[in-house]
């Protein structure tokens, strides 16, 4: 049986929506453009599609 974590994964869980309004959480990578995620990891930002890397400032 599926336990229920692994049903809350999903693409879903980039964007968050506030009354009509649908925003991403995530960031969009400059290189690859739009519809590619970049992960956020504790002191940097990273694209998991070309490994295009941004650090945190201050963390």
């Amino acid at each position: 049986m599926a336990d229920k974590k692994s049903a809350k994964k999903g693409i879903w869980n980039l964007y968050e929506k506030k009354g009509n309004d649908v925003s991403c959480k995530n960031k969009s990578c400059p290189k690859c453009g739009q519809g590619h995620f970049m992960a956020h990891h504790s002191n940097r930002w990273v694209c998991g599609g070309c490994k295009y890397v941004e650090y945190v400032k201050g963390a």
